[in-house]
């Protein structure tokens, strides 16, 4: 049978999906907190650019470096994720593939940002890379 509803009718009294703005959100922090903590990565690299191996290994020893560290390295990760997130949802239209592709980006954020924090964390509890 046809229906003779406008598109507008048939999508009247769906609602939304209601994660949008969380979503929308959670982009917008974590790109106003990449200003900050990239403004210091650089600053950080700059100024280690002409240092030998051990003066970074005592760099990183300092709390506060290392702290920073590991939030450049996870925000940038979480960020990454929300990001790839949308271009999957808004481009991959076969629900199997687009499944798959957003398990693999969750796996891929979540690997790199853990391996990122443990090689920061091992160098600043004096593990080194030896």
């Amino acid at each position: 049978m046809a229906s003779y509803r406008t598109p507008l009718g048939r999508a009247r009294g769906l609602g939304s999906a209601k994660h949008g703005v969380g979503h929308f959100i959670a982009q917008r922090v974590s790109a106003v907190a990449l200003i900050f903590l990239v403004l210091w990565g650089v600053d950080s690299v700059l100024s280690l650019s002409h240092a030998d191996y051990e003066t970074a290994v005592l760099w990183l020893h300092s709390p506060w470096n290392a702290i920073l560290a590991s939030l450049l390295i996870g925000v940038m990760s979480f960020h990454m994720k929300l990001g790839m997130q949308v271009i999957i949802e808004d481009y991959i239209e076969r629900p199997i593939t687009r499944n798959v592709l957003l398990i693999l980006n969750l796996f891929a954020a979540w690997l790199i940002g853990a391996a990122g924090v443990f090689s920061i964390l091992k160098v600043a509890f004096g593990g080194g890379a030896y």
